[in-house]
């Protein structure tokens, strides 16, 4: 049974009913760009599974840390790190995959055809065991709208569980890849492709669709691990029925508790075609058992054809793993201006707050801000804006769960709204965060990054691009346009930032070695002391990281670490796609910003696996 894991953390550090209500965020900074010292958090006592080693699932674990108790790769030895072996994938497009270690066996997911690899990790250089290609539709690779990427694979119980593009989700014998089940869960004439990690939870495989851009209508399905057929599947719009709203239903907040807002927040029928796919990360917790997600933009971006909150977009859900049902829901982003997708992370953690211990889920959100939010109510403990640069809202309202907007960069009809940041890529996108029980901190991956944006009519035609909006991104202020920031969850603050040429576009990785692992758009993988963002180590690969960080002990005893090259994702499309740096508009806008690029990186598709001598 796949282990499970939740943090417990015990910190002397209180947090006063006072600091609950105000939004104020006063980051500490340091040498990278500003002038105080960093001040790290008391030391935490985690209550965690032994570490064993492996790393079967893209998070670590079920409360979505990204932390490894790990430690032979420490602060004061990591500058010695060497390459132990790598491999080639043959694919060249954005390798945003975390690679799966589980029984002595690496397990690789390449973006479309989203050929797996099994690596033995027995043999040297970790020849290949064995390889699937599940040979996808063509045609999926042309309703992509950021890439044909793929975020990897879940090892469960000798199975393990990944998606294609074109909507498939396949379970395969781990040891021999012997192919158990293939079910196909969307349809590309509609838009609709897959992209995420699946998540398995008590026997369910849990799995999201792509495809906002498309006009497609958002759900998540969990499929029975062993028979491959549906168990269950909750649409993010429609009727309540339909998004398994019930009688146990208790959002926190009043506005949430009518019936049906799934129609009624919408124009009519718009909702059958009106975004909110679950395409980023889920999270689990056993104790409440319930697992936690975000759901994306509403469709089209440009707001005024859909008046309205447009629920259940941008917004998150806590779900029973085995049914469905909902529990509460949360929208972060009411009527969404700017393509404020709320599928990021949502870290688990147990925080003192007033005094008292609170189950809580940390979610960096795509609006720039830091959501605490009680995991058992949906109660919104603080927002604080870990972007700092945040001019869409002015906070969030502690009262009602609803954010202040700022009147001059609502978009819409008739206009070109100037200097809105973040832009649409978020403060941070899909990018995952990790958390350090050792120091407190959460280590934040994430864009500078702002935009213009003109409204325009979209018209929706089934499996065609519904956007109806002209947008260009470019660099934030200071010029930088991304940074990786390590955050203090109760004090509510930058603790340090470290600074990034092209938005942080990799996953990061924390361990016990108070080491923190990611990765640049123009090759670099960097290594920094998990305290104070100090640069311990650097190697340069062959093509920009956009991929998820790994550690895990090998057969042989030692720590390794491992990471994906192969620039593209939706930040690095004008390399992968081959994209004009003269048309601003391309990739939906981030070609403006990325012009440059191609300077820097070229395409590629390499595992690079790291050890000390």
């Amino acid at each position: 049974m796949q282990k499970r894991l939740l943090l417990v953390l015990t910190l002397t550090l209180s947090w006063g009913c006072a600091a609950q209500r105000h939004e104020e965020n006063k980051p500490a900074q340091d040498d990278r760009g500003s002038s105080a010292a960093p001040q790290p958090l008391p030391q935490a006592i985690p209550h965690l599974q032994p570490e064993d080693g492996q790393w079967t699932m893209p998070a670590k674990d079920y409360a979505s840390t990204r932390y490894s108790a790990l430690s032979q790769i420490n602060a004061e030895n990591a500058r010695n790190l060497k390459v132990a072996w790598t491999f080639s994938t043959g694919v060249l497009h954005g390798h945003e995959a975390a690679p799966i270690v589980a029984n002595k066996t690496m397990y690789v997911v390449t973006p479309f055809p989203n050929v797996l690899y099994a690596l033995d990790l027995t043999k040297p250089g970790a020849a290949i065991k064995w390889t699937y290609y599940p040979k996808p539709d063509l045609a999926a690779q042309g309703v992509a709208c950021c890439d044909v990427v793929n975020r990897g694979a879940f090892y469960s119980e000798g199975k393990v569980f990944f998606n294609t593009l074109d909507d498939q989700t396949i379970a395969l014998d781990g040891n021999t890849g012997k192919q158990l089940w293939k079910i196909k869960l969307g349809d590309i004439n509609l838009g609709e492709s897959i992209t995420m990690a699946p998540l398995v939870v008590k026997g369910k495989v849990l799995v999201g669709n792509s495809g906002g851009e498309f006009g497609v209508r958002g759900w998540l399905t969990a499929v029975d691990a062993n028979t491959g057929k549906i168990a269950w599947r909750a649409y993010s719009t429609g009727p309540d029925s339909d998004v398994r709203i019930g009688p146990n239903f208790k959002p926190f907040y009043a506005q949430d508790r009518e019936k049906d807002l799934g129609v009624k927040t919408w124009p009519p029928d718009l909702w059958k075609i009106g975004g909110g796919s679950a395409w980023g990360w889920i999270s689990y917790d056993p104790d409440l058992d319930l697992i936690y997600y975000g759901t994306s933009n509403p469709g089209p971006w440009n707001p005024d054809q859909r008046p309205g909150d447009n629920k259940w977009t941008a917004s998150l859900f806590a779900r029973r793993p085995e049914t469905g049902e909902a529990v509460w829901a949360y929208q972060m982003t009411p009527h969404d201006d700017d393509d404020y997708d709320g599928v990021n992370e949502n870290i688990l953690l147990d925080l003192p707050i007033g005094g008292q211990t609170r189950k809580v889920l940390f979610h960096p959100d795509r609006d720039g801000r830091a959501y605490v939010i009680d995991r058992a109510s949906g109660e919104v403990l603080s927002a604080a804006a870990y972007y700092k640069y945040t001019n869409t809202t002015t906070d969030v309202d502690l009262k009602t769960g609803r954010p202040n907007l700022v009147a001059d960069k609502k978009t819409g009809f008739g206009k070109t709204v100037r200097d809105v940041c973040p832009a649409a890529p978020g403060g941070k996108d899909w990018q995952p965060s990790a958390f350090s029980p050792r120091t407190g901190m959460i280590y934040i991956p994430h864009n500078n990054l702002c935009m213009d944006f003109e409204g325009v009519q979209a018209n929706y035609i089934a499996g065609t691009p519904f956007v109806g909006a002209n947008v260009k991104f470019y660099a934030g202020p200071g010029g930088h346009r991304g940074e990786f920031t390590a955050w203090d969850p109760i004090g509510r603050r930058e603790l340090w930032t470290i600074k990034e040429q092209f938005p942080a576009w990799s996953g990061a990785l924390a361990t016990a070695g108070d080491v923190v692992f990611y990765g640049t758009m123009d090759r670099w993988f960097k290594a920094v002391d998990a305290k104070n963002g100090h640069l311990l180590w650097q190697f340069q690969l062959g093509s920009g990281i956009v991929g998820q960080p790994v550690t895990y002990t090998g057969p042989d005893g030692k720590q390794y670490v491992a990471i994906l090259s192969g620039v593209g994702g939706w930040s690095g499309a004008i390399v992968s796609g081959a994209l004009n740096p003269k048309d601003g508009t391309g990739a939906l806008g981030f070609v403006n910003a990325m012009k440059d690029l191609g300077n820097y990186t070229a395409p590629g598709g390499m595992l690079y696996v790291f050890a000390l001598p």
